[in-house]
């Protein structure tokens, strides 16, 4: 048999389709231009594309289909079965994800109408932080926004953490190394850091929303809130610098992608050499003392893991950041740290002195397939 897991955005409709047993990859794809066509008339594309290529040629082949759903709030910590009254639950939950959870219930709503008789799974980017402690998910605000509001931290990329951090924990335990403390580092477009002690996340670096924590491509991260007040802008405005007109592309003035910013930071007669290089710094910076503030909440360190599309291939930025970190016995191995250029994933730590440090690939929609599964088990 085997499972369809989307994951449906504002612009696009990302999708791929596993064999549950041995959990082969079938096929991987997705369809763009979500607002000249809505996501039922994409996921009808999908399934067509699916059929074309001979992986999928009958519906009824589906166990059921995995939806990312990137927020949850506090009543929704586990994979959830979605129904009528669970899909009209989570729709009150778009305020506190107004960019991702609309989309994300679209894409259920596009499932439910082509195949109403495969199953839904919701699996939550917040589930993940369920087990923060209280001391770690509250502000500095008045409790009665807590409890009136639900303001708190709810962390987010919960599901790269938890894959990232079980495929950690198998190669320590396999070299016979501690695994008691983690800190994965979730480095995209969007950033978040996560102390996992006990293979339970303790704290996480975005908070109520994903601006919250390191500075990101487009997003500020963390700064002093009085700052809003002082420029007087509208709502819409403010909200608009923070969250797609900040981070690398802001400090830097030319692109949010490290790509072309690495280009630039390697030609010093570049007229934005400069202005790139302090980017640069800053965001190393900001992420260096995220982490090893968490070697605290955590009381040690036993492995530094570094994901997603930055933390997998941008290895100028991985030494820039832990060269803020040697005293916690971090230190880099230079070869195989650049060897992730060519593809090669796994530990670039310089010995077995030091402090492992893992590159690990990061699969949230294998993730959340296996677990759609659990819960169809438990039926």
């Amino acid at each position: 048999m085997k499972l369809l897991v989307l994951n449906a955005g504002s612009s696009s409709l990302r999708f791929e389709l596993f064999q549950v047993k041995g959990w082969k990859v079938l096929f991987k794809g997705h369809i763009d231009g979500i607002g000249a066509k809505n996501h039922t008339q994409a996921l009808s594309l999908a399934l067509k594309t699916l059929k074309s290529k001979e992986v999928l040629s009958h519906p009824d082949e589906l166990l059921a289909i995995g939806h990312r759903v990137v927020h949850g709030g506090e009543k929704y910590q586990k994979p959830t079965r979605i129904t009528p009254p669970i899909l009209r639950d989570l729709e009150k939950l778009s305020d506190l994800a107004p960019l991702h959870n609309p989309p994300n219930l679209e894409g259920i709503r596009a499932c439910q109408k082509l195949l109403p008789q495969i199953p839904n799974i919701a699996v939550f980017d917040t589930a993940f932080h369920a087990t923060l402690p209280e001391h770690a998910y509250l502000y500095g605000l008045p409790y009665t926004l807590y409890k009136k509001q639900g303001i708190r931290k709810y962390g987010f990329h919960g599901t790269s953490h938890a894959y990232v951090s079980e495929q950690a924990i198998a190669w320590l335990k396999k070299n016979r190394l501690p695994h008691k403390n983690l800190i994965t580092c979730h480095i995209g477009n969007g950033v978040s850091v996560t102390a996992i002690k006990n293979e339970k996340s303790i704290d996480t670096s975005m908070g109520f929303t994903p601006l919250e924590g390191a500075v990101m491509g487009t997003r500020a991260g963390s700064f002093d809130p009085a700052i809003l007040l002082h420029l007087k802008a509208t709502a819409a405005a403010l909200d608009h610098l923070i969250n797609h007109e900040s981070g690398l592309l802001g400090l830097s003035g030319v692109s949010s992608d490290v790509r072309p910013l690495w280009a630039i930071a390697q030609n010093p007669k570049h007229r934005d050499h400069k202005k790139v290089l302090r980017a640069f710094k800053i965001f190393s910076y900001r992420l260096a003392t995220i982490i090893a503030g968490y070697t605290a909440a955590l009381g040690g360190l036993n492995a530094l893991i570094f994901t997603a599309g930055i933390g997998e291939n941008a290895w100028y930025l991985r030494r820039d950041i832990c060269a803020g970190l040697t005293h916690f016995g971090i230190k880099l191995n230079v070869q195989k740290n650049r060897a992730t250029i060519e593809g090669k994933l796994g530990p670039i730590h310089a010995s077995k002195n030091s402090i492992p440090v893992l590159v690990v690939r990061t699969h949230e929609e294998l993730k959340i397939a296996m677990e759609s599964i659990k819960i169809l088990q438990k039926k």
